[in-house]
């Protein structure tokens, strides 16, 4: 039996021919780039975590320099369309504030950048599996605890912002672990990665593990972990908990803009 409907009421509830409901605008990846063909693969598992995660969401990807494909390329594919640009960087620094919003002016995309993805406490619980991994204690006693500590190996940025982007997580992640969590970086900054270890030793933490904070393998990651005295976690990789941590700062850029129109 057909319900009742009057035919006025019904025809508001079908759309009108040629009319779609406009989808949700893109999701862009934006990644830094790397000479190491490791990145790219990583980088790629993360975006099948992400699509796993949000199915019928677009998710795109575009780097800034040395891979394929390049942001700009990427932006042009999407024409006039709507997108959020994901950086997958872990602090606020030059690409965030020039490099990636000169590439969304001269596109014609629609297009809004969210926050990068550190510091968060999503970051601090793949850092936390990572050390897991590499052999970190699930238990240690008060005696074990005075000898150890964690290095948190960045890349590292001329930016003061970036600075202070990591000592946050560095905090974060020590209130995790129980431990000193010193920053570090590989290039730019200081203090470099092997004078925080020596530091770290003329202080009796002789224990000392090295966590990668670096979202995919490359160069500098790979020359951090070398420097471990005892163990290097992996880089932050596809762990579930970034692709969480992906859509989280898409859903916040677009929360951000349905607040701005209202």
């Amino acid at each position: 039996m057909t319900a009742s409907i009057p035919l006025s009421t019904r025809s508001r509830l079908v759309s009108p021919p040629g009319r779609r409901r406009p989808g949700p605008p893109a999701l862009v990846l934006v990644a830094h780039g790397s000479r190491d063909p490791r990145a790219l693969g990583t980088v790629r598992s993360l975006m099948a975590r992400v699509r796993e995660l949000r199915p019928g969401l677009p998710v795109h990807l575009g780097h800034i320099e040395l891979n394929e494909p390049l942001l700009t390329d990427t932006l042009a594919a999407l024409g006039t369309s709507d997108a959020v640009l994901v950086p997958l960087l872990l602090s606020r620094g030059y690409h965030v504030r020039q490099d990636i919003p000169e590439m969304a002016a001269a596109a014609a995309a629609r297009t809004r950048l969210a926050a990068p993805l550190g510091p968060h406490p999503l970051l601090v619980e793949t850092l936390h599996a990572r050390l897991l991994e590499a052999g970190w204690p699930t238990a240690m006693d008060d005696a074990a605890r005075r000898e150890t500590a964690v290095v948190l190996a960045a890349a590292g940025s001329r930016d003061p912002d970036s600075a202070t982007d990591t000592r946050r997580t560095a905090r974060l992640l020590a209130a995790r672990l129980g431990v000193p969590v010193v920053p570090a970086y590989a290039s730019a900054a200081t203090p470099t990665v092997p004078t925080a270890l020596r530091a770290l030793a003329a202080r009796g933490r002789h224990r000392v593990a090295v966590a990668s904070y670096f979202t995919a393998p490359g160069r500098f990651a790979t020359q951090c972990a070398h420097t471990a005295p005892w163990i290097a976690s992996a880089p932050l990789g596809a762990h579930e908990a970034m692709a969480r941590l992906v859509l989280h700062r898409y859903d916040q850029s677009m929360s951000t803009r349905s607040a701005e129109a209202a």
